[in-house]
């Protein structure tokens, strides 16, 4: 059962809860005790994976959580239907949403963004001397700015998985995609060529929603920058 709402104190009994939008997947389950620390608990159903519930009520009447795609969250965000969420820079470096105000590195979610190839062309490889590459990638902005600044043609074929089978199955020749340890690369005979960018995930907030509730806003702000730097 859903808690009871009670009144916030800081709008009266009408005001709107502010929303954050929270990605699934391993930044979710790092994110987590930095909520708890802050003192933010949610309701049951938000750690029942056969809930289908998608708004999830907290421990403090202020604030509501969704879960959704890591991609996503910076749509939520930058469109007002979230004011609050985390994301990682990889994400902010793609859509590039001018709504969205990133005041905080969480330090949470490391990896890096990096351009993969072959391993057996690795030695063979010379990133000064290219001028058209074809890229597999979930990040087709990021990848074209990133070889447009160098003067190299980036074609782009846009994928949401898998990326790690396009070389061997002629899709393209290079991938550019996020790595933690790099093991997956090395199953999948690839190594890194280049690193385009380091990710960890920020916490994000609606720039109109920071101008109209700025002191709820600024409130969290607080919370998460002290909870941060002292872990």
């Amino acid at each position: 059962m859903k808690p009871r709402r009670q009144p916030l104190a800081s709008g009266g009994s009408n005001a709107e809860p502010l929303v954050m939008a929270l990605p699934n997947g391993r930044v979710l389950g790092e994110v987590m005790p930095l909520l708890h620390r802050i003192g933010i608990e949610p309701e049951p159903a938000f750690a029942d994976p056969a809930s289908r519930q998608l708004r999830f009520a907290t421990s403090d009447p202020g604030l509501d959580l969704i879960r959704v795609r890591s991609f996503d969250v910076a749509t939520f965000v930058a469109f007002g239907a979230a004011q609050l969420g985390v994301a990682g820079n990889d994400v902010l470096m793609e859509f590039d949403y001018p709504e969205i105000y990133a005041p905080l590195d969480l330090a949470i979610g490391r990896c890096r963004l990096v351009v993969a190839a072959p391993a057996e062309d690795a030695a063979r490889e010379d990133p000064a001397r290219w001028s058209h590459v074809r890229v597999a990638t979930k990040y087709p902005e990021i990848t074209r700015r990133h070889f447009a600044a160098r003067g190299v043609q980036a074609e782009c074929i846009k994928l949401n998985g898998a990326m790690e089978l396009a070389p061997s199955l002629g899709l393209s020749r290079y991938i550019v995609d996020l790595v933690q340890t790099g093991s997956t690369l090395k199953a999948n005979g690839l190594v890194e060529i280049e690193r385009v960018a380091d990710v960890t995930s920020r916490l994000i907030v609606n720039r109109a929603a920071l101008k109209t509730r700025p002191d709820e806003i600024g409130c969290w702000l607080e919370r998460f920058r002290e909870t941060a730097l002292a872990a």
